[in-house]
């Protein structure tokens, strides 16, 4: 009997096993290394090369034929792919030297070093246990890695390890990055090695004035709870310093004001500069500092400032090969590429990010349309769009070879195409499983906001006939749901199968310019549940099969918050609700993202009374599914339980769905699968449809 397509989407993590991912190219342009488990459902991710001088894709790395064994990961290790959002295992993170002749890895908290020239085999290198991070100095000839908060240098000639720089005491690291920087800032790393490779700017992370959170599991009682540092709004930070740490383990702190900018949002050591990102916890600048190596001290190279936040954009600062500082900045409603700063790209093409720099060539992404995100070259001589959409692309080009992996309405899944100057264009082999399932999203933008919005019906709908409608948004910052790309609407196309118009709908608050995003400042409800509603309406005065009698929303996340926000403010709209993960209150949720929109909580207490779901409780009228892993440590398991309390209080009938043992995500294939089912049927249920299958396998 053939799989259902939860079984598949499960046992794929979203049909993303098997595709290339997390591509390197060489400096001369000759070598692409990528990562790229076996198959469609292997979850133990390999190390590849592809040589394009012969074409050939070569495995590099397989971890189980080096016996890897994953069971025990360092909690570090756990955390950071926690943070990453990472679902597979074996070699999901890897680093080279200058040249991209060999590389570091750590499995199963185990140190191991390649070479990509054939007949190398990867070597086991001696070391504490619990690696973390490693990363080769530029020429290859030594190792970095963190161990229980330890910098480690390994000495690949002399094959010896070395502490480099200690923990004082408990609730200090060095080398590693912190819960903030990790979740909200999008830095996975706490070190940097000079061009030179002799020192190395090092992240002291001391999180003991941080508040502990008790994770508990309630299905394994005789299990002690996890401690955790977390940084709920309104409460203290980690202390976050740097100091360049010299190879004979002299020591030179670098000299900021933390206590005005206490977030160290990235660091840059490249050929023109020592460069590093700091932040006042109000998030409304951000200031690039140029750092001496010598004594520390920091010279401003440039502030950006707003008043409501500046957005940290992946990719900068950075300087071209002739040390033009490049950044991105909001002007004109626009997220724009600045070079020595002056906007060089125009208004209302949205900048979501630089990816590599050529000499004098900025390769970016950017979107004119919000649902695409293309590819474009800046120089001196202009600015060419390289890929044209509709698609979400993104890429890598070095020495005239440029590598594309693309998403779009026609292909399943990814597609990474390789081309060097002047050579004939390589794919490089996906062994994903195809979804068997093909999305039909119908995208528009509606009501005089222009709203983003997919419709999606079933496959086997009849014209004019009416379905009950499923709203599948996530609906909050920094993430999108319309866009063009095919496996981004499987999921909701799978609702559709089951007897449903799903529409998904990107309100204020998500990409799409300055002003749009900003909506949301100081109200995180309000605007984001307007949208909803009006988007639906709009739609519906155009298709009149949507039935707006019966209408329901589900989501995860924000996209939780969202569903149970619309059941409990807007019940004249919304009839039933799945709410996965939501915050419920956000003086629970992190400083970074909380405070960003909100404001601290004892500065502006209205803010978050007006985002908030408690009070709102008593409202209740319609059937509430509420979702959430007892082991997540992101959107902890207090914001289902506190509204459940808040409801029991005011009487209102209300389910619960606890998930032992899980997190943020739900990598685990039966929960992954089983969460889809009984969604459907509980949304059925509560919309008096038939709980009959319709679903193509």
């Amino acid at each position: 009997m053939t799989d259902s397509f939860p079984r598949r989407q499960a046992r794929t993590r979203r049909f993303t096993l098997g595709a290339p991912r997390g591509v390197s190219v060489s400096p001369d342009g000759g070598r692409v290394v990528f990562l790229r488990s076996r198959g469609g459902t292997d979850p133990v991710t390999c190390l590849w090369t592809l040589d394009l001088g012969s074409g050939e894709e070569r495995l590099v790395v397989d971890p189980l034929e080096l016996g890897a064994d994953e069971t025990d990961l360092p909690p570090e290790e756990r955390a950071r792919r926690e943070r990453a959002r990472e679902q597979a295992g074996g070699v999901v993170a890897y680093a080279t030297d200058r040249p991209v002749t060999m590389a570091a890895f750590a499995l199963a908290g185990q140190l191991y070093v390649t070479e990509f020239a054939a007949g190398f085999s990867p070597r086991l290198v001696e070391t504490p246990p619990g690696v973390v991070d490693p990363r080769p100095d530029p020429h290859g000839r030594r190792i970095a890695f963190v161990c229980d908060g330890t910098l480690y240098i390994h000495e690949i000639g002399a094959r010896s390890t070395s502490a480099l720089v200690e923990p004082e005491h408990d609730g200090v690291t060095y080398g590693l990055a912190d819960f903030i920087a990790a979740e909200e800032m999008d830095r996975m790393r706490g070190y940097w090695w000079s061009p030179d490779g002799d020192a190395l700017l090092v992240a002291r992370v001391d999180d003991s004035p941080v508040q502990r959170w008790h994770i508990a599991d309630p299905a394994n009682p005789d299990r002690t709870p996890t401690v955790v540092g977390y940084p709920a709004a309104g409460t203290t930070n980690a202390l976050v310093t740097c100091e360049i740490v010299a190879l004979d383990g002299t020591r030179t702190p670098v000299r900021w004001d933390t206590e005005r900018d206490e977030y160290l949002v990235q660091a840059v050591w490249g050929a023109h500069a020592l460069m590093i990102v700091v932040q006042p916890r109000d998030q409304r600048a951000l200031r690039i500092l140029a750092v001496d190596p010598a004594t520390g001290a920091t010279t401003p190279l440039r502030e950006i400032t707003d008043d409501d936040w500046v957005d940290i954009v992946p990719g900068v600062p950075a300087h071209t090969a002739s040390g033009a500082l490049v950044t991105i900045e909001g002007s004109a409603d626009t997220h724009r590429l600045v070079v020595d700063g002056e906007p060089v790209t125009p208004p209302g093409m949205q900048v979501r990010g630089v990816v590599d720099i050529e000499g004098e060539t900025v390769l970016l992404r950017a979107s004119t349309d919000p649902a695409s995100v293309t590819l474009w070259a800046w120089s001196r001589d202009g600015l060419t769009e390289i890929t044209p959409g509709p698609g979400l692309f993104t890429g890598r080009r070095t020495a005239g070879t440029l590598v594309v992996t693309r998403q779009d309405l026609e292909s399943e899944g990814t597609v990474t195409t390789v081309r060097r100057a002047g050579g004939a264009e390589l794919t490089v082999t996906s062994l994903a499983d195809p979804p068997g399932l093909t999305p039909r999203p119908v995208l528009r933008r509606v009501t005089d906001r222009a709203l983003p919005t997919a419709l999606l019906l079933p496959s086997w709908h009849e014209p004019g006939t009416k379905l009950p409608v499923l709203m599948d948004p996530y609906g909050g910052p920094h993430a999108q749901r319309v866009v063009a790309s095919s496996a981004a609407h499987l999921a909701s196309q799978w609702f559709a199968e089951q007897g449903f118009a799903v529409v998904v709908v990107d309100g204020r608050g998500t990409p799409g310019g300055l002003a749009f995003e900003r909506a949301v400042h100081g109200d995180l409800a309000t605007p984001v549940l307007d949208d909803q509603v009006d988007a639906l309406h709009a739609l519906a005065a155009e298709h009149p099969e949507l039935d707006l009698g019966r209408v329901a929303i589900r989501g995860w996340s924000f996209g939780g918050y969202l569903a149970a926000l619309a059941v409990l403010r807007r019940p004249d709209v919304f009839h039933a609700a799945v709410a996965g993960a939501p915050v419920t209150d956000w003086r629970l949720y992190d400083t970074h993202y909380t405070e960003r929109y909100l404001g601290h909580p004892d500065q502006q207490p209205d803010a978050y009374t007006r985002s908030s779901l408690l009070d709102d409780a008593a409202k209740l009228t319609r059937p509430l599914l509420l979702v959430h892993g007892l082991a997540d440590d992101n959107v902890v398991a207090a914001h289902t339980l506190r509204l459940s309390s808040a409801l029991l209080a005011a009487g209102r009938p209300h389910t619960v769905l606890p998930l032992s043992g899980v997190t943020h995500m739900t990598p685990q294939e039966v929960v992954a699968e089983n969460l889809l089912l009984l969604q459907v049927r509980f949304l059925k249920d509560a919309l008096g449809m038939s709980t009959g299958a319709t679903e193509p396998t």
